[in-house]
Order: C-alpha cells, then sequence, then structure tokens
C-alpha cells in the first residue's frame, strides 16, 4: 500500500512540476506587446539591423511559442523569421484567415489597426505549426512610429 500511495505521490508532482515548466513556454500578452515595442524601438535607430534581427530565426525576436514578423503599410512582408519565402511574395493584403464560414483579409486588419490606433489585437482563424486544426490566433499589431511600418507577434488561444 505505501509503495503504490509513494507511486501515485511522485506521478502527481511529476505532472504538476511538468505541467507547470510547459507553462512557462507559452508566451503570454504582456511579453508579445514588449517584444514588439522593442522590435519598433531596434527599427527606429537603425531599419536594417532591425530587419536583420527580426528576419533571424535563432535571434531576440523568436522565443518561447512566438516571434515578431516586420511588414509594410502596403502588405508587404518584410521580415518573418519563420516563413521567410513571405517576403518574396508581394503584397498579400487578399490572404484571408482560416474561417470557412465568414473568412477575413487579415493584413489588411493588420493594416487598418496600424493606421487607426496605432496598435491593437486582431482575432482570427489560423493553423498552428506542426498540428492538424485551425485554432483562434490573437495577434497584436504595432505601428513603427510614423513610418509605413508594422511589426506583430501572435498567440494561439
Amino acid at each position: 500500500m505505501r509503495k503504490a500511495a509513494f507511486v501515485l505521490l511522485i506521478l502527481f508532482f511529476g505532472l504538476v512540476l511538468g505541467g507547470t515548466s510547459f507553462a512557462q513556454d507559452k508566451t503570454t500578452r504582456d511579453e508579445i506587446v514588449e517584444k514588439c515595442k522593442e522590435a519598433a524601438e531596434l527599427l527606429l535607430v537603425n531599419r536594417a539591423v532591425g530587419i536583420s534581427e527580426i528576419a533571424d530565426k535563432e535571434g531576440r525576436f523568436v522565443w518561447k511559442d512566438t516571434y515578431v514578423f516586420l511588414m509594410d503599410m502596403q502588405g508587404n512582408m518584410l521580415a518573418h523569421p519563420i516563413i521567410p519565402q513571405l517576403t518574396k511574395k508581394g503584397p498579400l493584403l487578399g490572404l484571408t484567415d482560416k474561417n470557412k464560414k465568414k473568412p477575413k483579409k487579415i493584413f489588411i486588419e493588420f493594416v487598418e489597426m496600424a493606421q487607426k490606433n496605432g496598435a491593437g489585437w486582431i482575432w482570427y482563424k489560423w493553423t498552428k505549426p506542426k498540428e492538424k486544426g485551425i485554432f483562434d490566433k490573437f495577434t497584436y499589431i504595432q505601428r513603427v512610429g510614423y513610418t509605413d511600418l508594422i511589426v506583430g507577434a501572435g498567440i494561439y488561444k
């Protein structure tokens, strides 16, 4: 009986501690806002260095389970550390989210958020890397000063 109780106790603590460390790998909304601010400040100081750093998949703007991307007000992706091919696609304004019932043009929403509010959160449906299905995603968008640049980073619900 003692042995079974000991094994259950070990399993319990393993799950609790394991779950805690996993939860710490998820990015918070506050972290996303801070990283976007940091990226915007870097771009204002040195645009070329900022673009290079945001594009670097091993750089400081890729952390935990997310990353910062950079686009312009015309919908061109200027830096994307995970899918760099997006920088060669031209304007992405026609691209819709994965909501089958009511798809929306998310890049237009990103640009509108940056133009009207300077910063804010946008909700849409998107796929997750290495997982099947469509998920709720929240992306924070921030205009870089008074430039035509926009930084963003997202999390899944």
